[in-house]
């Protein structure tokens, strides 16, 4: 019950803090001088209110759940406050959860008293997202190495965390621009055109980071070898989280090379609502694997990878 709770709330937080970097950085990015325009027909300002709250929600239940751990209290009235403060002064991950709480706040702060529609208040809320979400890598196994090769290991979970972060803020993005008010003029059909033209580079991009990482940290913790991967719960969850990204790519790929330029197509013959049954599904498809991804990572997180999988550190 208690594992359940666990993964439970860390995929949600996860998954929140995922949308909090990846809405804002997707406008910059895909959208360029427009992101302003996405970020009212998305309503970005209200999004990021509600993220951040989410946000800050979620961490205080996961710092309450992780104190109960260290602590070794089987109940929360058995936590004293002398237990949280050892925990954000002491250890990596309350420090770690302490700059998060401090970035979600002032998330909340920008969306409710600046400008999210400028280019300098996007890039600002993108920068806090981004480090609300690297602070996760403190609570995975990045922790179970020393030195060197504890950062290295940091790092490539950071880099990990971006490259998914825009991906799925771009499949939410895409998502909302998609809906049928949003496509009440040829302006808006133009807008989510540029946004999907504009992410094939970007797209490219992220999937290099994702291989790239996603390999460094399986031998991060496992070495250079396989054994494990089809008779552990460890190895059989990242089995599956790999096959929904090669579902993804391939749904990413029918989107880059056939529906958008259908939709490019129809544009100029004015039959675009052709395309748009399509790219809604694949969206839809797309978006669906990539939250089964998040799970099975913060499943992932809490299952100890050395039952079964040896690992063979350099």
């Amino acid at each position: 019950m208690e594992d359940g709770l666990n993964v439970s709330v860390r995929f949600v937080l996860y998954l929140d803090l995922t949308l909090l970097a990846g809405l804002p950085l997707i406008g910059i990015v895909g959208f360029h001088r427009y992101a302003h325009q996405v970020a009212t027909a998305i309503r970005l300002r209200g999004l990021l209110i509600a993220l951040a709250g989410i946000g800050l929600a979620l961490s205080l239940c996961h710092m309450v759940m992780l104190a109960m751990v260290m602590s070794g209290a089987s109940e929360i009235t058995e936590l004293g406050r002398h237990v949280f403060s050892m925990i954000i002064t002491t250890t990596d991950a309350g420090i770690a959860w302490a700059v998060r709480m401090v970035a979600l706040m002032l998330i909340v702060l920008l969306a409710l008293y600046g400008r999210v529609r400028s280019a300098v208040q996007l890039k600002c809320g993108a920068a806090l997202g981004f480090v609300s979400l690297a602070t996760v890598a403190w609570s995975g196994h990045g922790a179970m190495h020393e030195g060197a090769l504890r950062y290295l290991h940091f790092t490539a979970d950071i880099v990990h965390l971006i490259a998914a972060a825009g991906w799925i803020g771009a499949l939410v993005t895409f998502s909302l621009l998609l809906r049928p008010s949003q496509l009440a003029s040829s302006a808006q059909l133009r807008l989510l055109h540029q946004g999907l033209a504009g992410f094939a580079w970007i797209g490219t991009i992220i999937v290099l980071a994702l291989v790239v990482t996603g390999v460094a940290n399986y031998c991060l913790i496992a070495g250079v070898q396989l054994s494990g991967l089809l008779s552990t719960q460890y190895g059989l969850l990242l089995l599956g989280k790999l096959g929904l990204f090669v579902l993804m790519l391939s749904l990413a790929a029918a989107n880059r090379y056939h529906l958008t330029p259908m939709l490019e197509r129809g544009m100029a013959t004015g039959q675009a609502s052709v395309a748009l049954p399509g790219l809604r599904r694949s969206l839809v498809i797309e978006t669906g694997a990539a939250i089964l991804i998040l799970a099975a990572i913060a499943w992932l997180g809490t299952l100890d990878p050395s039952q079964g999988l040896t690992p063979q550190l350099p």
